[in-house]
């Protein structure tokens, strides 16, 4: 880490395009070519996770797809008459961060004369970036994409009303998602009052929460590393709040690898601060496992599952909305 080492170089801005269009090629393949067919449901899976708690629970769930698929295909309805079965879409989202970068990849639709950022369906503006007179707002306020905003402890709910009034002028349902990044402890400190500010002006918002950024800390080996059950908790006060204030939890952020790796302590595998070192492959941000990122996903189901089940006993009405 030096001077030398910093100077940017922008063969390298080049050489990840390249990359990137090659990985977004092989996802494409990927999802056109039956990979995705839920038929494959029970391959999706990895050997390190097949002999722990989140894998029996996944193969379980797997079992029981697989047996709804057979009653389907019983019906006649199967890969070959139903496509959606047998293929998935998937959308790319990154930060808008280097402008020089994104307004290289902007385009204008010769059909309807917007303008588009053609370097992702989805582009975010960092919890730093996000000031309302600088020029990752004023950017993205220009163009068409679907946009995101990350909201950290340090965001005034007056400002934030401000800034879905730049970045969403039209209030249209879909355009602005606001992706929250708090830290597990802050959350109901936070939270509560961003979310009546945008009530109270009826703003239209997609919220997301981002449980990985606000959860980061440097272990005593050194290792960056962030605690799984911080990442819980997180998600499950975010749910909570959005439950007690009325509103709808709509995303989450997670960074995960289907890598085993030993990045993130805590979970079911009980990785301890001195075990970071036995696997931690990142060069950025630390990651979910496999294994971390299953447990998550049962959190989550169940969850939304409980929300439901509470608005279906609320009545019709309730439960509507619930989904």
């Amino acid at each position: 880490f030096d001077e030398k080492s910093r100077v940017p170089d922008p063969e390298r801005l080049l050489r990840a395009y390249s990359q990137s269009a090659s990985t977004l090629n092989l996802i494409r393949a990927f999802a056109n070519g039956g990979y995705a067919d839920l038929d494959f449901v029970h391959r999706w899976n990895l050997g390190f996770v097949s002999d722990s708690p989140e894998g029996a629970r996944y193969e379980e769930l797997a079992n029981r797809i697989t047996e709804t698929l057979d009653f389907m295909r019983a019906c006649g309805i199967d890969g070959e008459t139903q496509p959606q079965l047998h293929t998935t879409d998937f959308y790319t989202s990154h930060e808008a961060l280097l402008l020089g970068y994104e307004q290289a990849m902007t385009r204008i639709d010769s059909t309807t004369g917007d303008w588009y950022d053609t370097s992702a369906h989805m582009l975010w503006i960092g919890d730093r970036t996000r000031q309302p007179d600088h020029g990752h707002v004023e950017y993205m306020r220009g163009i068409k994409n679907p946009i995101g905003m990350k909201c950290g402890p340090s965001l005034d709910p007056e400002e934030l009303v401000r800034l879905t009034d730049l970045l969403n002028p039209k209030n249209e349902p879909g355009r602005l998602t606001l992706i929250c990044r708090f830290g597990a402890e802050n959350v109901e400190k936070h939270l509560p009052q961003l979310i009546r500010a945008v009530e109270r002006e009826g703003k239209k918002v997609v919220w997301s929460c981002d449980p990985m950024h606000g959860n980061t800390i440097k272990a005593s080996s050194g290792y960056k590393t962030r605690p799984v059950d911080r990442i819980l908790a997180e998600v499950q006060a975010f749910m909570a709040v959005h439950r007690a204030e009325g509103t709808h939890a709509g995303g989450v952020h997670f960074e995960m690898t289907g890598q085993n790796v030993t990045e993130c302590i805590g979970g079911a595998q009980a990785i301890t601060e001195t075990e970071l070192g036995d696997r931690y492959h990142t060069h950025c941000d630390p990651r979910l496992n496999a294994n971390q990122s299953l447990e998550l996903a049962f959190l989550i189901a169940e969850g939304l599952k409980k929300e439901r089940a509470e608005a279906r006993r609320a009545g019709p009405v309730a439960a509507l909305g619930a989904w």
